[in-house]
């Protein structure tokens, strides 16, 4: 049940290129939170490089470009700390091997709340 949100450059003019973020970062919850193929909740924006999407030149010794993509997922707690690497480790594979993105310009941060803090519609809380 993660909800995924992905903010990138809109510097591609592929319009393909956000659905392909978007697989990328899906295929790897699949693999590595073994989540159903049918738990895809996302929303992927575009922002400008340098204006709306910011980031450092250099952090902990990476270096990154105007390229950035931002991956932020809110999922339910429980996954261990080898899962979460796990997913880390495909997200920016999986986005440097369908994109022109570098592994090292994938930003990713894992927000783990409670089950009871999500509905998925009807006003119904499933898991309360």
């Amino acid at each position: 049940m993660p909800f995924v949100r992905i903010f990138h450059s809109d510097q591609s003019k592929d319009p393909s290129f956000p659905a392909a973020l978007s697989q990328s970062v899906h295929r790897a919850l699949v693999s590595a939170f073994n989540i159903p193929e049918a738990d895809f909740f996302q929303v992927v924006t575009g922002h400008k490089a340098g204006a709306e999407l910011l980031g450092p030149e250099e952090f902990l010794t990476i270096p990154h470009s105007d390229n950035l993509v931002f991956v932020q997922i809110s999922c339910a707690e429980g996954r261990t700390t080898e899962q979460k690497t796990a997913l880390y480790g495909a997200i920016a594979d999986n986005i440097s091997n369908d994109t022109s993105v570098s592994k090292a310009d994938v930003i990713v941060n894992l927000v783990e709340t409670k089950r009871e803090n999500w509905s998925f519609g009807n006003g119904l809380a499933p898991f309360a």
